[in-house]
């Protein structure tokens, strides 16, 4: 690998990996974790992005847009994915929609919010139950392998997926220890 490629931030690997894969459409809830990468996604104009009110919200616009056409993913923390299991069960999965999810995960290693905790616990199994496919990246040197992985099998099996940063990945991002947005 090229020495730029190992300096560049998890953010930077994922915004040309998606661009890399032609997704184009952003729908996020903001997030102190995902608020670098959400700053540099409005900044690029190849990127339309949208932050709806609700994370159930966000799902229904990047699937619409799919059925248009358009690829999309949908930027959210541990907390919000609590918000979207019936979109998720009743739109998503049976419809084959390759819902792409970027979840920053809360809750663990030392988040002292009882609200995060509880929805960390349980988002894998939901995932899981629902069938979908989901991976947490923890370092640097996995991001743009498991992002690009992760993208192109959710629309070569129109299934959706999930990719879950681990706070061992966004803790650099974070200098004042746990997030509180």
């Amino acid at each position: 690998m090229p020495a730029d490629k190992r300096a560049e931030a998890w953010t930077e690997i994922v915004l040309r990996v998606l661009k890399a894969n032609e997704v184009r459409l952003v729908a996020y809830v903001p997030d102190n974790v995902l608020a670098p990468l959400i700053s540099m996604l409005h900044a690029d104009p190849y990127f339309t992005v949208i932050c709806p009110a609700r994370e159930e919200e966000a799902v229904a616009i990047v699937s619409g847009a799919y059925l248009g056409g358009l690829r999309g993913i949908v930027l959210m923390q541990t907390s919000g994915f609590a918000t979207i299991t019936n979109a998720l069960a009743s739109l998503v999965c049976p419809f084959q929609i390759p819902l792409l999810m970027m979840i920053s995960e809360r809750g663990t290693l030392g988040d002292f919010q009882l609200l995060q905790a509880i929805v960390c616990r349980t988002m894998r199994p939901v995932l899981e139950t629902l069938g979908i496919e989901h991976f947490s990246i923890q370092r640097l040197d996995d991001v743009e392998f498991v992002v690009d992985r992760m993208v192109k099998q959710a629309f070569w099996t129109q299934a959706p997926a999930a990719m879950i940063l681990s706070p061992l990945l966004t803790k650099k991002d974070n200098l004042d220890g746990i997030s509180h947005g």
